[in-house]
Formats: C-alpha cells, structure tokens, sequence
C-alpha cells in the first residue's frame, strides 16, 4: 500500500513538472488602424482674474470715521468710499500757527505802511509809483494770511475752506466698477501714501467686465502657444460654464515651482452678458496644440518604444495562427490615447493588440 503511495505522488508530480514545463501559447487582440483626427491638447490651471484691481488710497494719515461700501457694491468714479478724520501732526499743526502770526504781523506792516504812503500821495510827497508798489504789498499780505489759514485748515481739519468740496478726507472711488474688498473698518487707522510706504488700501475695485486668465504652462510645451491663439475656459464652480479666451501675453521668463520650471500665461475672456463670475475662481484652459485630420491611427498600446523608434508587430498569416513580423513605423501627432502613423504600415493592416488569453 505504501509504495502505490508513493508511486501515486512521483507520477502526479511528473505530470505536474510537464504540463508546466510546455511553453504557454498567447492570444492576442487583433487590431486595425482607422481614419480619423488627432488633436494633442494641453490643460492650464489657474484663476478667473480681474485685468486691473485698482487699490482705493487715502490722500491724508487718519482715522476712518465713516465707510459708505462694502464688498459687492457697484461704485462710480467720484463716489464717496470712505471718510477720514484728520489726526493733526503737532509739528505741522504748529508749523501752520506760526506761518498765520507771520502772515498777520506782515499783514498789519503792510496795511500801515500803504495808508502812510496813500497819506503822503494825496499831498504829493511821493509818486504814484510808490503809492501802487504799497497797495501791491498789501495785497501780497492779505493773499498770504488767506493762504495760511488755508494752511492750516488743511493740517488740523484735512480739507480747503475754499474748496470744501474737494476735501482730501473724503476718499473718492478714482474707477467705476465692482468692489472686491473693503479690507477696513471704521476706526482704523490710514496712512496716505509717500515715499517710505505705499499707503492704506481703503477698498479695491475692478471692472468685473473685463476678466482675464492667469495660468502656468510647463517648459515643454510653452513653444508651441502664440499670442492669439484662442483657448476654452472652464470653472470648477460653474461646471455648465464654457468661455472662450484668447492668449494675450505669453511671459519672457519662467519661474521654478516644485522643481519644474513654467511660464505664465494671460488670456482675455469673453464674458456672456448673462452670467456674472467672480474674481479668483480656479478655472482650466484647454489649448489645441495641433490637429491632424482624416489620417490614419492606431491605438498607443499597440506599439513598442525602443529608444527613438517604434514599432509594430503585423499578423503575417491567419487570426488563428497568430504569427507576426515586427515593423517599424513613422509617428505623428498623439492625444494620449490614438497616435497618427506617417508610414510604415497601410489601412489594410492588421497588427498585435493586447494578450487577450493565455493557454
């Protein structure tokens, strides 16, 4: 009993070691090119950007004490945003003083001087002439004390008595369109802008009518755009949304990001007058890099790259008997998916797909 045993193991493992040792025959897919268009497309990421945001700047330092917006409004050129309480500057403020003392002082030199002068012509002492300088001095003096206490009005109140209209503590809205951000509030401090610092923004503005795309395109592929070419837009949040943008400037220089160096791309957007976007919506751009129409394709997996080559593998005999030859052949355009062939094989060819059964 032991020895059928044993006689039962070695001739299963025999079988087993022959069966595994024949060699495996494969199937494989069969596939045929076909007529048909090729275009490679590259997708940009970027933003829905107004073209030009314009930042609302005081003209005076103070503090807000009124704001008339807020982030959504629409506003005219020559609106009223903001306005300003004047914190004066004790040096100006006593600057200021101290030029209207000497405005006053000139003044009443000036005023006594002409009366003598006017006194002394009447009786004809002196001439006409300098009876005319006095009367012009006097009015150089009371043109200056006006002026100073201009001067001052400015300093301590921010505005001109003579054009309180036009008072730098108002901040005036300098385009007409939508306001983005009111990035203060009242009771803030502003200060105007000047060498030393760029000022306080009070509220940007921005036509939302005039929308740009800002994008990156990768090195590889920045040589094959031109200014002009047209692109499609789409939005994340808008997915019924497509747009059609033209490419506006292409940057000189590219910038390295996460170890790849891009270009950044701006492209002018035809907004419908029906829809209405939004700044700093994350949106893609589809570009057509090149088309080729009515020729002949094959699908991508069919071929083999060596190095600069490629190739294909052609049914030489029946399906059955699934012998082929290995062909090279001239690549063209490719989506990713289907790939133009130049030369090398013809519509009528039948080449190695995919292994479809293992026997």
């Amino acid at each position: 009993m032991l020895w059928v045993i044993i006689a039962v193991i070695f001739i299963g493992t025999f079988v087993y070691l022959y069966l595994n040792s024949r060699p495996k025959e494969t199937t494989y897919e069969i596939v045929s090119p076909t007529l048909g268009n090729i275009e490679r497309t590259t997708v940009l990421t970027g933003k829905i950007e107004p073209r030009d945001e314009i930042e609302i700047k005081p003209q005076v330092s103070g503090i807000i004490s009124e704001i008339n917006v807020e982030a959504g409004d629409m506003v005219k050129e020559g609106d009223v945003v903001a306005r300003i309480k004047i914190v004066p500057n004790e040096t100006s403020l006593s600057q200021a003083v101290a030029r209207i003392k000497s405005a006053q002082i000139a003044l009443e030199d000036a005023k006594a001087k002409h009366e003598r002068n006017t006194m002394l012509y009447d009786k004809k002492v002196i001439s006409r002439e300098e009876q005319e300088t006095s009367a012009t001095t006097l009015a150089q003096a009371k043109a200056e004390l006006a002026a100073a206490q201009d001067e001052y009005s400015i300093v301590k109140e921010g505005f001109s008595k003579n054009n309180a209209k036009e008072s730098n503590t108002l901040v005036r809205a300098t385009t007409t369109g939508l306001v983005l951000d009111v990035p203060v509030k009242v009771g803030s401090s502003v200060i105007q802008a000047n060498t030393m610092n760029d000022g306080t923004t009070v509220a940007t503005v921005a036509d939302m009518n005039n929308l740009i795309f800002k994008g990156k395109v990768d090195e590889t592929e920045v040589g094959l755009l031109f200014v002009g070419q047209p692109m499609t837009i789409s939005i994340g949040a808008l997915p019924d949304l497509s747009l059609n943008a033209t490419i506006e400037n292409i940057a000189p220089k590219g910038t390295e990001t996460n170890g790849a160096n891009t270009f950044e791309i701006k492209a002018a957007i035809t907004v419908p007058e029906d829809r209405q976007l939004r700044a700093g919506y994350s949106a893609n751009a589809t570009v057509s890099l090149s088309k080729v129409e009515d020729v002949l394709t094959i699908p991508e997996s069919v071929i083999e790259w060596t190095g600069d080559s490629t190739y294909v593998y052609v049914l030489t005999d029946s399906v059955k008997s699934q012998k082929f030859e290995r062909q090279a052949i001239t690549t063209g355009t490719s989506d990713g998916i289907n790939i133009q062939i130049k030369s090398g094989i013809t519509a009528t060819s039948r080449l190695r797909g995919i292994a479809v059964n293992t026997k």
